[in-house]
């Protein structure tokens, strides 16, 4: 399922969400534990795991992007910087499946550019990515499951920048 994005005041949003029969706790370890984060997401480092901590993203050219952690409550809410926008990650646990628990992304975005259907199809496969290493599955290419996904997401942000 497509994430939903819906223009608010002073941009947009993006949201997804997965209902993961694991804890609340086993999953935000998967968000910042760096030995496992790097499974999903290899760029990413957490450096400073608190609000007004940070999280580096590697550029792959020697240098590091610094995104500030604007909200940490463990077990609960990690948000932080993403460039101009911001990612919150949400848990809680699955009261209709009294098992397991839901998890939520948001990004909040500044404005749609064309790189904007590149991280959302980027987002969605790290949320498969995490889903899978949680079941103990592991993955298919997440290249071209990330390129079916960035072309509908192409098509679904040229209509909502079209009304």
């Amino acid at each position: 399922m497509l994430a939903s994005i819906q223009q608010v005041e002073h941009g947009y949003l993006a949201r997804f969400e997965r209902h993961l029969q694991h804890s609340v706790e086993e999953v935000w370890s998967w968000l910042t534990e760096n030995d496992k984060l790097k499974q999903w997401f290899s760029e990413l480092q957490i450096d400073d795991l608190r609000e007004g901590g940070s999280i580096k993203f590697d550029m792959q050219d020697g240098t590091f992007e610094v995104m500030e952690i604007k909200a940490c409550t463990p077990y609960s809410v990690l948000e932080f910087t993403w460039g101009e926008d911001q990612v919150r990650f949400e848990l809680t646990g699955d009261a209709v499946e009294q098992a397991g628990c839901r998890l939520v992304l948001l990004e909040k975005i500044t404005k749609l550019t064309s790189h904007t259907p590149k991280d959302i199809a980027g987002w969605d496969v790290c949320l498969d990515a995490i889903e899978a290493l949680l079941d103990g599955r592991g993955i298919q290419s997440r290249r071209d499951i990330w390129q079916v996904k960035y072309e509908k997401y192409v098509q679904l942000i040229d209509h909502i920048a079209q009304t």
